[in-house]
């Protein structure tokens, strides 16, 4: 049962879904949305609000800006992407809070929630996420 109760307790310190990430953005909570994927994935459509930081350009330089009190939510395209996650543990690394978007922006958009970016059909569907 302990083994469990770790498990599960683990599992929510270090994700979050779309809902709740919406709901503690409207609630002002000191959270700051970090887009892991390549500049022009992120150009074609993102969370509102979100910063474009691409996991292979995370660094002390690149992070520097940002408050390390912040709770960090990274995400990428979704569960058939890894971006997320190689940033997730990069924030870590760099000393950040960090929590991994379930789902990404595919299922930020599935809970209805809306996306900036460019208009439809002006780039191609590279996901952009290696």
């Amino acid at each position: 049962m302990d083994e469990q109760l770790r498990y599960y307790g683990n599992k929510l310190a270090f994700e979050t879904d779309s809902w709740d990430l919406r709901v503690a953005l409207e609630a002002g909570e000191n959270i700051v949305v970090v887009d892991a994927r390549s500049p022009e994935a992120y150009q074609r459509e993102h969370i509102p609000g979100a910063i474009n930081l691409p996991h292979r350009k995370m660094s002390e330089e690149t992070t520097g800006q940002l408050d390390k009190g912040a709770l960090i939510v990274v995400y990428c395209d979704g569960i058939g992407c890894n971006a997320s996650t190689k940033g997730a543990l990069n924030m870590a690394n760099l000393g950040f809070r960090v929590k991994e978007l379930i789902g990404g922006l595919d299922w930020w958009k599935r809970d209805g929630y809306k996306t900036e970016g460019s208009p439809p059909g002006t780039n191609s569907s590279v996901c952009g996420c290696g």
